[in-house]
């Protein structure tokens, strides 16, 4: 039971990382335009608290390196 916890605490900080870059492009391709500036440094802000969820209850994967690509 306490490893499923574990794999559903990351996979919901995969999740929550994905659906931010989402956001982002999404923002990106309406305005034809960057996100506004206080966005990006919110983004910022929500996705490095998902990747310590993550890395806290799963370290070791692919995640962090992987939404280190998307910036």
């Amino acid at each position: 039971m306490k490893e499923m916890l574990r794999d559903l605490l990351w996979l919901n900080a995969l999740i929550a990382t994905e659906l931010i870059q989402i956001t982002e492009n999404t923002s990106q391709i309406l305005r034809n335009a960057a996100p506004p500036e206080s966005c990006i440094v919110e983004h910022a802000a929500l996705r490095k608290t998902a990747l310590e969820i993550a890395d806290r209850y799963k370290p070791g994967t692919m995640l962090r390196k992987h939404v280190a690509e998307h910036q």
